[in-house]
């Protein structure tokens, strides 16, 4: 009995996003959506071979593992309190990386988090590389006008008009001679 629930417990893995020289850009953890025998998904696993759904986290999202640079089997990452992650022989540092990155198909930068705060980096998307492709020069200069090029008429007309009734609507309470603007109603001021 024990051994037929042992075999239908989740194959439990480390989910990277990314591989920097000395940073690991850390999904969840995650586990393996398969129809394989538990045998033949642990030895792909192992071997880095293993393609595949991930379910990450306690999310229930599913996503390809095509997606992310490595699934680690669960105990060949060791995360310690500090966030330093011990794979493959080496010591890493941490990004984690939010769930809006999860599906994310370009470069990841890392960006500090506030002092204090576990892991102390948190990966975002690099945009880089769209900054670099616009052009400074095609940027409006002055004040953008979002009107129809071909409009026949003043798009502050409405507002200058509003403005001079408001004035007259208030010197009329007071009392003070205003003139009226022009197209106005004397009854629409009192």
């Amino acid at each position: 009995m024990i051994k037929r629930w042992m075999r239908k417990a989740p194959i439990r893995c480390w989910v990277i996003k990314q591989v920097d020289e000395n940073m690991l850009h850390l999904c969840e953890s995650g586990q393996l959506v398969t129809e394989l025998k538990r045998k033949v998904a642990e030895r792909q696993l192992a071997k880095g071979e293993y393609r595949g759904g991930v379910r990450l986290g306690d999310t229930g999202i599913v996503l390809n593992s095509a997606l992310f640079a490595a699934l680690v089997p669960w105990p060949d990452l060791i995360l310690d309190d500090h966030y330093q992650a011990h794979w493959q022989g080496r010591s890493w540092a941490v990004s984690r990386v939010p769930q809006r990155c999860w599906a994310w198909e370009g470069r990841l930068v890392a960006e500090p988090r506030p002092q204090g705060s576990l892991p102390a980096w948190q990966s975002t998307e690099d945009v880089a590389h769209v900054r670099e492709r616009a052009d400074s020069s095609e940027w409006l200069s002055g004040r953008a006008s979002f009107r129809p090029t071909n409009a026949l008429e003043d798009p502050e007309k409405d507002i200058r008009e509003a403005i001079a009734r408001n004035r007259a609507r208030q010197a009329a309470k007071r009392g003070d001679p205003v003139s009226m603007p022009s197209g106005s109603r004397q009854d629409e001021i009192i």
